[in-house]
């Protein structure tokens, strides 16, 4: 069951990283910080991710899960 995650770091990325960043949508917030926010597949995505932005060198701020998890498609 994929999930709706929200992770936020300091400063604003270069929205042509989304590929990079499991096609997450990057916004640039007001304070500083991108939002990248989108659907993961699973926990192993998820620390996946996390990995990656450790990597880039990025300052993680929050990870958070949206509580409805995302449809999976026709049954």
């Amino acid at each position: 069951m994929a999930y709706i995650y929200e992770i936020v770091v300091q400063g604003y990325l270069n929205v042509d990283w989304s590929e990079e960043l499991e096609d997450l949508t990057i916004t640039h917030r007001r304070d500083g910080t991108s939002l990248l926010s989108g659907s993961l597949a699973d926990q192993s995505a998820l620390h996946g991710l996390l990995l990656k932005v450790r990597d880039l060198g990025l300052t993680l701020l929050s990870v958070s899960r949206l509580d409805t998890p995302e449809p999976e498609g026709p049954t």
